[in-house]
């Protein structure tokens, strides 16, 4: 299982779990992360993020791959808000 890794404001590793995986897609979602509510996605040796309310993409990955991420926070939009 593959975990993201990222330093937090105040200098702590934070593991960030895949969430969700799907056509070599892997969604991930930090606890408590900043905003505006984003998720983290990774194809291949790609790692962007995108906004769940305006769907802004920062990164890159192929269009098929970020429309197939669109399709999936369509799916749990309301959920992810939640968090």
């Amino acid at each position: 299982e593959r975990n993201l890794y990222k330093f937090s404001e105040t200098n702590y590793l934070c593991i960030m779990p895949g969430i969700c995986r799907f056509f070599g897609i892997i969604i991930s979602l930090y606890w408590r992360d900043h905003n505006p509510p984003h998720i983290h996605f990774t194809y291949g040796n790609y790692e962007s993020s995108i906004s769940v309310i305006d769907r802004v993409v920062d990164g890159q990955a192929p269009a098929m791959v970020i429309a197939k991420v669109n399709e999936w926070i369509d799916a749990h939009e309301a959920e992810i808000l939640t968090l």
